[in-house]
């Protein structure tokens, strides 16, 4: 059986998919580290493995994200922003926007019905609005990013974040842990701060009533209960949120050989 593959070297994790002709799909995620070739050719491996297949089998292979130039056995690239707009189109019909938060940036893309990008707004100079945002803040509550989602859910109530610069929102943080503030509080505070830093970029465009979630971020159900109260939406989120960028890759690879 053949397939055909798709790579997105993230800034914090390399993801792989292996689509192959009947429709059924096989992905794994490592760690990027300071390797992105390695981590790509190990994701590659594992998603060929897990088929039971060779590399021969592979039609093409198509390369995403921040490390998408350091995947010698792609055959081509594509940005993140394409890719993340196909493999939600994939798993969603008629959507019209995509919010994809990462570790090291957000995107907010609009797309047509067929999953092609038709504008988008992304953040990628600063930590606000990432998951690197949320780690820092993890630390400094001392808590896993899970718990620290789980507290964010038992919360009744919002602390108040006024700064998205994660410098300036460490100190606000460890200031309301000296005042006393419940820790629920806090962490329900920071993904409602996030919430609202994400929601002014999605404003930024036609934002249709089917809007999906993509990124690692979004299988935090902290982040997407914030964001779904600011937008006033129902998130459409896939059940792996983290691969759907290198599932889009992948779909790409297929339609550009179909057209050869």
């Amino acid at each position: 059986m053949e397939g055909w593959a798709g790579i997105d070297v993230g800034s914090r994790t390399t993801k792989a998919v292996l689509l192959l002709e009947d429709g059924s799909w096989f992905s794994h995620v490592v760690l990027t580290g300071a390797d992105p070739q390695g981590a790509a050719e190990k994701c590659f491996k594992v998603v060929l493995d897990k088929a039971g297949l060779d590399q021969n089998v592979v039609l093409e292979v198509v390369a995403t994200g921040y490390g998408r130039r350091r995947v010698p056995f792609a055959h081509r690239q594509y940005t993140e922003i394409t890719c993340h707009a196909k493999g939600a189109a994939f798993f969603f019909r008629d959507i019209q926007t995509v919010i994809d938060m990462g570790g090291q940036d957000a995107k907010v893309i609009s797309v047509d019905g067929a999953g092609v990008v038709v504008d988008f707004v992304m953040n990628d100079k600063c930590a606000a609005g990432t998951g690197r945002f949320l780690e820092v803040m993890a630390q400094v509550l001392e808590l896993s990013l899970e718990e620290m989602a789980e507290e964010a859910l038992r919360a009744k109530e919002a602390a108040s974040i006024s700064s998205m610069c994660t410098v300036f929102a460490e100190s606000e943080v460890i200031s309301l842990i000296a005042e006393g503030v419940p820790r629920d509080k806090i962490c329900w505070g920071l993904h409602l701060a996030i919430a609202k830093r994400v929601a002014a970029m999605v404003r930024r465009l036609p934002q249709g009533k089917n809007v999906a979630f993509t990124g690692g971020v979004a299988k935090n159900r902290a982040m997407r209960k914030a964001l779904e109260q600011i937008l006033g939406v129902k998130l459409l989120v896939p059940e792996d949120p983290q691969v759907v960028g290198a599932l889009g890759a992948a779909l790409l690879a297929r339609d550009g050989t179909r057209c050869k």
